[in-house]
């Protein structure tokens, strides 16, 4: 008996135990891990944690997500309304509890809730109807809620998800939606407002219920001054503010960046947090807002509708400010919309400097050494110069900073695009996605597409290279680029080992800054004036085909700054070119920043040779004025001078003669500078230049017959009809010379305007306008030939 009794017993407290302990786990697990699951705003601040610009919740909410920290003046504020014992209780206040029973039967209604702070977390949570039911759940749940999160963590909470009436959701939106500032800058009296709110959120409704929401703030106010929280001025200048009045717009400071964030933000896992603090500076930012807008006011007189810029800090990477675009949300036609800085857009001439430092590092090319400057063609595709003049020879680094065109395409022609591409490609640039083929000898002159980004991202690691020597070992390897970002949390990776052979040499960086400090433009000199500065910046501009996208980007020690200016539909407008609307937005920004040196010479990385004074080549054994230059590495094997060669005179030094027909005991030998004979007809034009002497007469067979080649077609001063075409065009003429050496080449010029070139047929069509023309050829040796004619307007 007294057995049986004990198993019951026995039982019973399993029962018992059973019951409590799935209770106790019940009670454990009965909050989720994340309270608030519904969709926030998409928040952009600046390293200060300044707001930027934010975007609508998914569910047409203005709900920020909610923060770690509560303004003090909101606490006092909420805790003196709501929740007074808020710090004493653990989630239910027995005192407020038994005041409002007793009110409650006293009134006969619901007269108080008495709902604590953690309470009404738990109902914004659960958002189940208010009854007494769910009153006793909320009760209990929070208990629990005390038991898992700090007092701070649970006003925290409420103050990130309490409705403030409309749809405007959490203390941050509600400040920046009602008074378009932090709530950490609110008022007392304006603290007070949105205190009240979250208990009757319809008060807010403008021009409704105005004198209820200013009693309520004012009792509030009343209680603070009552418990010592502000004195009776303060309280007195509280209750004289004004209630708010309709909605401020947001911010709207950086908002294609916003919409990048936003963007990006589906490759991130769901819960990671809708705020971003970017490495923008929020006065930087506004300040280059303010500055393409001046701009703008002026570009849109000429029909040029956009403009984007971007400045990064070298040694971070970082952006300090992002402008996608003049933002003009009210103009559909401006496309203020479109984020040109990830756009792709032909990028121009800014290209050139990569090619430039890629021959200096390669040993293809020297400093200063001679490239020419003459009329080209290749295949179908004939390059000009900006200035359509020729200089017929021209030091590189030179070429570089006037941003010749032929020079450029000739030294990509002996780079070749396909290794240039495939260099961009290691350098950083993705746009550029097809063949070599497909880009062409123009690759270098905007003949494909890059981003502001990249393009910004590229120079901003260059610059970098240049400030680590030492970590980098004098090299630029693939290794080091690294693409811009605007996400202070995501560093720099270190290079764990110097590179052995780079892509780039730091000597090839430095001099391509050398020269693009000394950038210029023929033709436009006088716009340089208005940028003298006592910084050193090396800068460059870029023009695409069609006058499409002016560019400017530039580089110090601790900035990069990239502009761009076009129209997002791609129109081309006259003068938009990158030295006229983008280098001065580029100059403006650079006086807002602070910079100071230069990029300085890569001790211990340059290697000292000797270089041909005239064509800045590798010094040969006929070279005479010689200059001690230093150079990358790879310059000591780099080709010796071409263009010196040892000729051979009579006593009298005014004739070139040969052992056929003079002694060699009489002949003088000297050092002669000699330019093939295209780059000298242009070249002496703009230098001091010695030709060669003639051939002493009777001492070479063609120089005393004179000339080797003529003019077949026209004869001199012949005046030719040619007959219209049925499409009304004017037909051509064939023009034929003729010489006496196969393989030799002709270069015909009509009106001084280079014409073409021709092996061994020499037949050049051409359709001249009616009137006289002036017709030159010239050939390799550099004998010209040149005649005038006229072309009639009808048959006589």
């Amino acid at each position: 008996m007294h057995w049986k009794r004990f198993r019951q017993w026995v039982i019973k407290r399993k029962w018992r135990l059973g019951i409590l302990a799935a209770l106790l786990i019940a009670y454990g697990f009965m909050l989720p891990r994340k309270l608030f699951r519904s969709p926030t705003s998409f928040v952009l601040e600046d390293s200060k944690g300044q707001l930027l610009g934010a975007t609508i919740a998914a569910d047409g909410q203005w709900r920020f997500p909610a923060g770690k920290a509560v303004p003090e003046k909101f606490e006092k504020c909420i805790l003196a309304y709501e929740d007074k014992r808020f710090y004493y209780h653990w989630g239910i206040d027995p005192l407020s509890l038994g005041r409002a029973i007793k009110q409650n039967i006293a009134g006969g209604r619901v007269v108080s809730g008495a709902s604590t702070i953690t309470m009404q977390v738990i109902r914004l949570h659960r958002n189940k109807p208010r009854n007494l039911w769910q009153k006793m759940i909320e009760m209990v749940m929070a208990t629990r809620l005390e038991c898992s999160y700090s007092k701070k963590s649970i006003l925290a909470l409420y103050a990130g998800n309490a409705p403030f009436g409309g749809n405007v959701v959490g203390l941050e939106a509600a400040a920046w939606r009602y008074y378009g500032r932090s709530a950490h800058q609110l008022s007392w009296a304006e603290t007070a407002t949105l205190a009240v709110l979250p208990n009757s959120p319809a008060l807010i409704h403008p021009g409704r219920n105005r004198g209820t929401l200013f009693h309520k703030r004012n009792e509030l106010l009343e209680k603070l001054r009552q418990n010592g929280t502000i004195d009776s001025t303060t309280f007195a200048l509280s209750c004289a503010e004004p209630l708010p009045d309709k909605p401020h717009p947001l911010p709207q400071l950086a908002p294609h960046l916003l919409d990048h964030f936003r963007a990006g933000f589906r490759k991130r896992p769901t819960d990671a947090p809708t705020r971003l603090r970017s490495s923008l500076d929020g006065e930087l930012q506004e300040n280059v807002n303010d500055i393409l807008l001046r701009h703008h006011h002026q570009l849109k007189a000429n029909g040029i509708n956009n403009a984007a810029a971007l400045v990064l800090d070298v040694e971070t990477g970082l952006a300090l400010a992002y402008v996608g675009n003049v933002y003009d949300p009210g103009d559909p036609e401006l496309e203020s919309y479109v984020d040109v800085i990830q756009a792709p857009r032909s990028p121009g001439s800014t290209l050139k400097p990569l090619l430039y430092a890629a021959m200096l590092s390669d040993g293809l090319l020297l400093p200063h050494a001679l490239v020419p400057d003459v009329p080209t063609q290749m295949g179908g595709y004939v390059p000009q110069n900006f200035d359509l003049e020729y200089d017929g020879a021209v030091p590189a680094s030179q070429a570089l900073a006037r941003s010749l065109n032929i020079p450029a395409v000739r030294l990509l022609q002996q780079y070749r695009p396909e290794r240039f591409l495939l260099l961009l490609r290691k350098l950083g640039m993705t746009t550029m996605s097809k063949p070599a083929s497909h880009y062409g000898l123009s690759m270098i002159l905007g003949g494909g597409e890059t981003s502001l980004w990249e393009l910004a991202g590229i120079y901003a690691s260059l610059a970098r290279t240049m400030l680590h020597l030492e970590q980098y070992n004098g090299k630029y390897d693939a290794d080091d680029f690294h693409p811009p970002g605007y996400q202070p949390d995501l560093t720099l990776p270190s290079r764990q080992a110097p590179a052995l052979h780079g892509l780039l040499d730091a000597g090839a960086i430095w001099y391509a800054f050398q020269a693009m400090e000394e950038v210029m433009r023929p033709g436009e000199e006088f716009l340089w004036q208005q940028f003298s500065s006592s910084r050193r910046i090396a800068w460059k501009t870029g023009t695409s085909f069609g006058f499409r996208d002016g560019w400017a980007i530039g580089v110090t020690p601790q900035h990069v700054v990239g502009v761009w200016i076009g129209n997002a539909d791609g129109e081309g407008r006259p003068g938009l070119t990158g030295v006229s609307t983008a280098a001065p937005v580029m100059f403006d920004i650079f006086r807002l920043l602070h910079t100071a040196g230069t990029f300085e010479a890569p001790a211990g990385k340059l290697r000292k040779i000797a270089v041909c004074r005239q064509s800045g080549y590798r010094a040969g054994e006929h070279c005479e004025d010689r200059d001690t230059l230093a150079v990358p590495a790879a310059g000591l094997r780099s080709a010796a001078c071409p263009y010196h060669q040892l000729v051979h005179l009579d006593a009298t030094g005014r004739y070139r003669v040969t052992a056929d027909c003079e002694p060699p005991h009489l002949m003088q030998h000297k050092s002669w500078f000699v330019l093939p004979p295209a780059m000298e007809h242009y070249y002496r034009s703009r230098h001091s230049y010695q030709p060669l002497p003639p051939y002493k007469p009777g001492c070479q067979g063609e120089a005393a017959q004179g000339r080797s080649m003529e003019l077949i077609y026209p004869r001199p001063n012949a005046k030719i009809y040619v007959p219209v075409e049925l499409d009304g065009t004017r037909g051509q003429t064939v023009f034929r010379a003729t010489h006496r050496h196969s393989g030799t080449r002709i270069f015909w010029h009509l009106d001084n305007v280079f014409a073409g070139v021709t092996t061994d047929f020499h037949q050049m069509p051409m359709r001249p306008a009616a009137g006289r023309h002036t017709l030159t050829i010239v050939d390799d040796e550099g004998e010209q030939v040149q005649l005038t004619f006229e072309i009639l307007d009808k048959e006589k």
